[in-house]
């Protein structure tokens, strides 16, 4: 991996970059000032600091970075960008590199992405098998409209690479619209927007209907054009898959709306909507059984006492007491009743209280994970609270 081997820095971010991968951690970030280079990993929503180097050595640190990455020095207050190709075959992964300079800082962040995985599927950890087998079904409508929801950094792409790859080898034409895609999918058209003079998700869009698709992923529905033109294909015989940004399920309805699509035409394509989040997974061989006390089994709607279990760390996870990261997930199904509610505009506490009266919510859902010891009781209540809040609105 390393433009020039045999030197400390070069060592030292390779040994960064490779305990970052082996512990799944999702990016590196580096932060140069004056007095130190802080280190930190990225692990679902947290980041936490791995080692802090002296000034003097994270100036070296950090022209090892950008020489692996072919950048050029740049002015104050710019930003570039570059890419690393590790040359060891046992590191899958091209990373991105960013780097940022403010306020004589300098902050560096390495994003890792897969080139190409064949063996994606709709296994994901943390999927029940009641929402594994609700997508599996709307998937196999031959047109409308599914979408994949939830903040920033909660693999929304990941979701919909997944659920493309239940359709390939179908002897469908299946097309994407993305920005910079992380993935290359084989027999797959894939339209990259950032290609294009000025990125735009609905000409993109309009240019790959023109190619008589079967079946689009787009990567973002960010405005009421790219909104209209998605649901009038799904009308017309098209499947779309697509994100947008939401806190949970029945609010991606509510933002299609917001966005003016005509509430006829969303009931009417629309077939699901599945919203995730990405939780830091316990360690199996650590994690730490304790009585939950009563503020924390009350928040968590636990009886006093239950047992939950806290992170300790260990030699098997790097001592960080995490061990990869796990989906929490909820989906709606949209059948004829909460159709007519759509239609109608009916509030969102109709369509929750119909969707989830056979499936888990996301509150219901991280409290399950919560009790099974693969998640934290914080990052249970942070995610059980977001719900609570979307139904009192």
């Amino acid at each position: 991996m390393s433009a020039s081997g045999g030197n400390g820095e070069a060592e030292f971010v390779d040994g960064v970059i490779e305990s970052a991968l082996r512990e799944n951690a999702s990016s590196v970030h580096f932060e140069y000032s004056g007095p130190s280079l802080v280190v930190q990993y990225r692990r679902g929503d947290r980041l936490a600091e791995i080692t802090r180097l002296p000034s003097g050595r994270g100036s070296d640190v950090v022209r090892q970075i950008k020489n692996m990455a072919n950048m050029e020095p740049a002015d104050n207050g710019q930003s570039e960008i570059g890419r690393i190709i590790p040359d060891q075959k046992d590191l899958d992964a091209i990373i991105e590199v960013s780097v940022l300079q403010y306020q004589d800082k300098e902050r560096i962040v390495l994003e890792f992405r897969k080139p190409a995985d064949p063996g994606l599927s709709l296994d994901l950890p943390g999927l029940t098998d009641s929402i594994h087998a609700l997508l599996v079904d709307a998937l196999a409508e031959p047109k409308g409209i599914i979408l994949v929801t939830g903040p920033e950094d909660s693999a929304k792409t990941n979701m919909m690479y997944a659920l493309l790859e239940q359709l390939r080898g179908q002897k469908r034409h299946i097309c994407t619209v993305e920005n910079s895609p992380s993935r290359s999918l084989e027999g797959v058209v894939q339209m990259d927007i950032s290609q294009q003079d000025i990125p735009d998700f609905s000409n993109g869009l309009r240019a790959i209907l023109r190619q008589d698709p079967d079946v689009v992923m787009l990567g973002e529905i960010p405005d009421s054009d790219t909104a209209d033109i998605a649901v009038r294909a799904a009308m017309d015989g098209c499947l779309i898959l697509s994100a947008v940004p939401a806190d949970n399920a029945v609010g991606a309805i509510t933002r299609m709306q917001e966005l003016q699509v005509d509430s006829f035409f969303l009931a009417s394509s629309l077939r699901a909507v599945v919203a995730q989040r990405v939780v830091r997974q316990l360690c199996p061989h650590c994690a730490e059984p304790v009585q939950a006390d009563g503020s924390l089994a009350s928040l968590l709607g636990f009886d006093r006492g239950e047992i939950v279990y806290r992170e300790t760390g260990c030699g098997k996870c790097g001592h960080s007491g995490f061990s990869g990261e796990i989906g929490v997930f909820e989906a709606v199904r949209v059948d004829e009743t909460i159709r007519k509610i759509i239609a109608e505009r009916g509030d969102e506490s109709r369509i929750a209280s119909l969707a989830f009266l056979k499936q888990p919510d996301l509150a219901s859902a991280a409290r399950k994970l919560v009790k099974q010891g693969k998640i934290t009781a914080e990052d249970g209540i942070q995610i059980s609270r977001m719900r609570h809040a979307m139904v009192i609105d």
